[in-house]
């Protein structure tokens, strides 16, 4: 009798729904890194192109541009910034990369007329929020070397999956 009480009162959760909430972490949305990990471990182009696609959205768009569009260059110094690196799990305490790619346009050249050291203030404490692997990603893309650290994720892969043309824009012309 008292076991019925306690699962019909609403402010307690049944056991089913306690494993089910153990079980999900975060949003369930792969990280950027994860997605570029995936991409290097595929075996032919196809399987890579197949895995861009099923995980395109605006912010993996954004990333990539970033990453290959040879117009686009970071105001940011070379290498690595003096910042601490997330330890917390995937799905838990950070934020994603995805996601945080619509403030990208923060640390381009020409992109704000933030000064430079709250640019690069911003920008540690962007990868501070990042699980560590998205900001390492984060760094490569800033860098233009995502390709060097995720095999087979090359700039002709990405227009080839997007339709995307020289200009890293949707082809127009069929």
């Amino acid at each position: 009798m008292e076991e019925q009480k306690r699962t019909d009162n609403p402010n307690l959760m049944s056991r089913k729904m306690m494993e089910r909430a153990n079980t999900t972490s975060g949003s369930g949305a792969p990280l950027a890194s994860e997605i570029f990990t995936k991409i290097n471990n595929a075996k032919d182009k196809p399987k890579k192109i197949a895995i861009l696609r099923e995980n395109d959205s605006p912010g993996m768009r954004m990333l990539l541009k970033a990453a290959f569009d040879p117009k686009i260059k970071f105001d940011m110094p070379e290498g690595h910034p003096p910042y601490v690196a997330n330890e917390a799990p995937a799905g838990t305490d950070h934020t994603s990369l995805i996601q945080q790619s619509k403030k990208l346009y923060l640390f381009i050249k020409g992109g704000s007329t933030i000064p430079k050291l709250k640019k690069e203030t911003l920008f540690i404490q962007m990868l501070e929020g990042l699980h560590k692997d998205d900001a390492e990603a984060l760094l490569v893309i800033k860098d233009k070397t995502l390709n060097r650290s995720y095999k087979g994720l090359t700039d002709s892969m990405v227009k080839e999956a997007f339709d995307w043309n020289d200009d890293f824009f949707k082809n127009t012309k069929k």
